[in-house]
């Protein structure tokens, strides 16, 4: 009997032990791949509460300036966001009448009747089928969602870039928000699904460098959207053409109480604004600063070297003023994809890698079909980089 008790307390103590382990292993694998982005995100909460206050003051100068200052960017709609200025410009509200008269041989307008402004965006589950059927009706659309208008002559041709792995889901209420407002605005445009496959580490950023590299390859683009699938415009006058300096589309973002977004991180790193979700740039712009880093695996950092390629070839970031940068964003998980916790230490050589690392030295090998809403380029990536210890 005593030998029994004696076994009972000796598996009562190894499974005490077993849990006791379990639960610290469990807990750092969790503060490992998930309570960095926790953490990220109520950080930018704080302090955005914080910058709220300084955005109003802005604001109410902004509001004085509208009626003392008479100076517009090229299309009247943008500020400027970069080292060299900081102040708004003023935006014209001024949008063609319903009967105005296009002509198939003039560039179209900027600010055309259709643009009406508010969208109301619905993130409701749609199948593809019904999507297929909606669009099957307009007959102007090409394979791989290749649109022109026929009144005017588009001003942009644009091509849409979105990467892509298990957002099944979210592709069609994307196309079902976006065909529509680019029609609106009267923009040449394609979209481009680069989709990653195989068990790597979802590479946002290299994908974009596959997508824009088989975009040209299949048209002559002038400008390129870079566009995450989850995020959707809720103002039909956030005009998707390029300008004469990089555009950051997605300047305020519903999950952030839509302030005007600043840091994705507030650590010490050399960057003042946040780059990601929707940006443009021209062909010229992309290939002059060597395109996307490659050596981000995991999600987060890659816009922040974005924005540091940008400044460092000589370009500032405009951003769409008031309520026009508004998005709403589909909610989602990052489903098993995991942080590259390496991404500070490849931000602090920004400037060293920007012509090492990007579209000089991209390798992937694709799959290309071409669906009638857009062409689906499947690559399977793989670290073709030296590590980051050799940074």
């Amino acid at each position: 009997m005593p030998v029994l008790k004696r076994m009972m307390r000796v598996s009562n103590r190894s499974l005490l032990a077993f849990i006791f382990f379990f639960s610290l292993s469990s807990s750092c694998l969790y503060f490992i791949y998930v309570a960095p982005g926790i953490a990220n995100t109520y950080l930018f909460m704080v302090q955005a509460r914080g910058i709220m206050l300084r955005e109003n003051v802005k604001t109410i100068g902004h509001m004085i300036r509208l009626y003392t200052n008479k100076n517009t960017t090229l299309n009247g709609t943008d500020y400027p966001e970069g080292n060299n200025s900081s102040d708004y410009l003023v935006q014209t509200t001024t949008y063609l009448p319903e009967n105005f008269t296009y002509s198939p041989y003039l560039p179209c307008p900027e600010k055309l009747p259709y643009m009406r402004g508010f969208l109301n965006v619905n993130v409701s589950e749609v199948s593809f089928d019904e999507i297929h059927q909606l669009f099957s009706k307009d007959l102007d659309i090409e394979p791989g969602g290749h649109w022109r208008p026929k009144d005017c002559k588009a001003r942009w041709k644009v091509a849409v870039l979105i990467p892509f792995r298990n957002r099944h889901e979210h592709l069609p209420i994307f196309f079902l928000h976006l065909i529509p407002m680019l029609q609106k605005q009267r923009l040449e445009f394609a979209f481009y699904v680069i989709e990653q496959t195989g068990t790597q580490p979802f590479n946002r950023a290299m994908l974009f460098n596959v997508g824009f590299k088989e975009a040209m390859k299949d048209s002559v683009w002038d400008c390129v959207i870079f566009h995450d699938v989850d995020h959707l415009p809720e103002n039909d006058r956030n005009y998707y053409g390029c300008g004469e300096m990089p555009r950051h589309f997605a300047a305020k973002l519903d999950k952030y109480m839509y302030i005007m977004l600043f840091s994705a991180f507030f650590c010490s790193l050399p960057y003042k604004e946040f780059f990601g979700g929707v940006s443009g740039l021209t062909v010229e712009q992309f290939r002059k600063i060597n395109g996307f880093p490659n050596a981000f695996w995991g999600w987060g950092g890659e816009d922040d070297d974005l924005w540091n390629r940008v400044h460092y070839a000589g370009y500032n970031v405009t951003r769409p003023e008031g309520d026009l940068g508004k998005y709403k964003s589909i909610p989602h998980h990052h489903r098993g994809e995991v942080q590259f916790l390496g991404r500070y230490k490849l931000l602090r050589y920004s400037k060293e890698r920007q012509y090492i690392d990007g579209l000089n030295n991209l390798v992937y090998t694709p799959k290309v079909l071409v669906d009638r809403l857009y062409t689906n380029i499947s690559v399977n990536l793989m670290p073709e980089l030296a590590p980051i210890e050799d940074y």
